[in-house]
């Protein structure tokens, strides 16, 4: 059988063949024309990358700051001299009962690993003893567990007017005062809190920051890191 006749059919009209030309297919609709070049795209992917890095090791200062501060104030030890800040510790039985259910009191309100509570007389001046009571624990937010002691004391003797920041010293930390009121008339009661102790005192016929200043005193006496 012979193929002449399929030589002979006329070819039917179709696309027009594709031309390979040397110039590169565009498989994207962006314009090069608009693209950066490639070293200033380089410059621009350093530039965030160096930002990225600034500020993440600006988050791991922060936390490795907080982290030492933590460790270092964690685990103080507390105790009570026979004498501080020109005062001499009450160890009659009246003082001790009321230092006991001080420290219980303060005890019911914040889980401590060790708590103390404790008078001590002003030899020029009877009615001037301070109450100090508190302990030792771990606080991973110090000066909000402070402030909701300072709170919880309002319940029991009043509101606390006037609080505000003192210098906490060179243990740190941080220390508040105010005023409140009770059977005496008004008193100042001031608050210390680090990562591992929070203590208060209450300071009768003293004014805030003649109590402030003793209650710094005190602390350095108290606390041992």
């Amino acid at each position: 059988m012979s193929d002449a006749h399929l030589t002979e059919r006329p070819v039917d009209d179709g696309p027009d063949p594709v031309e390979l030309t040397d110039e590169p297919i565009q498989l994207s609709r962006r314009d090069p024309a608009n693209e950066p070049e490639p070293g200033r795209r380089s410059r621009r992917r350093r530039i965030v990358l160096a930002a990225v890095l600034v500020v993440g090791l600006a988050g791991l200062g922060a936390l490795g700051v907080g982290g030492w501060r933590v460790l270092q104030q964690k685990d103080p030890r507390l105790s009570t001299p026979a004498e501080v800040a020109g005062l001499h510790r009450d160890d009659s039985d009246r003082a001790r009962s009321t230092a006991d259910y001080l420290r219980d009191g303060f005890a019911a309100d914040i889980e401590l690993d060790r708590s103390f509570g404790t008078v001590y007389a002003d030899p020029a001046d009877a009615k001037r003893s301070v109450l100090i009571f508190g302990g030792a624990t771990l606080l991973w937010q110090p000066e909000r567990d402070l402030d909701s002691l300072f709170g919880l004391m309002a319940d029991e003797t009043g509101k606390v007017t006037g609080l505000r920041e003192v210098d906490a010293g060179r243990l740190g930390g941080v220390m508040k005062c105010g005023t409140t009121n009770g059977d005496g008339g008004d008193f100042a009661v001031c608050g210390w809190a680090d990562h591992g102790s929070v203590v208060m005192a209450i300071f009768p016929n003293r004014s805030v920051n003649d109590s402030a200043a003793m209650f710094r005193r005190m602390r350095e006496a108290i606390e041992r890191r």
